[in-house]
């Protein structure tokens, strides 16, 4: 089951994931972690874009972009967590798939990609019976 998205709004909640000090960088992104302080399985994710990106325009286009990655990957990470990703000079330049690969990379450095559960149930097989 897949952990519903929130959002981080607070300048509080970005600056507690940054104490953390859990991150990883890829060409596309940075991605911080930290657990979340409230119960329920919630992912949260802030996205931030500095002026070292480029102007307004390249800014809101990197932050669109790893919105849509988020949405796209999101789904196998670890709940209970709080993310924020950041983008990076060539964000609003890079190919989509290699954003997605980007954030795949950094989750699964952190530690926080969920593992896929096995289709296969364990037991016999079909040729034992």
């Amino acid at each position: 089951m897949a952990a519903s998205l929130g959002r981080l709004k607070k300048r509080a909640d970005f600056l507690r994931v940054a104490a953390a000090q859990r991150k990883f960088a890829t060409p596309g992104l940075v991605l911080q972690a930290a657990k979340n302080p409230t119960d329920g399985g919630l992912i949260r994710i802030g996205y931030t874009a500095s002026r070292k990106v480029g102007g307004a325009v390249q800014r809101n286009r990197a932050r669109r972009r790893l919105r849509a990655a988020v949405g796209a990957v999101m789904e196998q990470a670890l709940s209970n967590m709080d993310y924020v990703v950041i983008a990076r000079r060539r964000t609003p330049y890079r190919p989509y798939a290699a954003l997605l690969t980007d954030l795949e990379t950094a989750l699964r450095r952190l530690g926080a990609w969920r593992l896929e559960p096995e289709t296969k149930p364990k037991g016999r097989s079909e040729k034992d019976r």
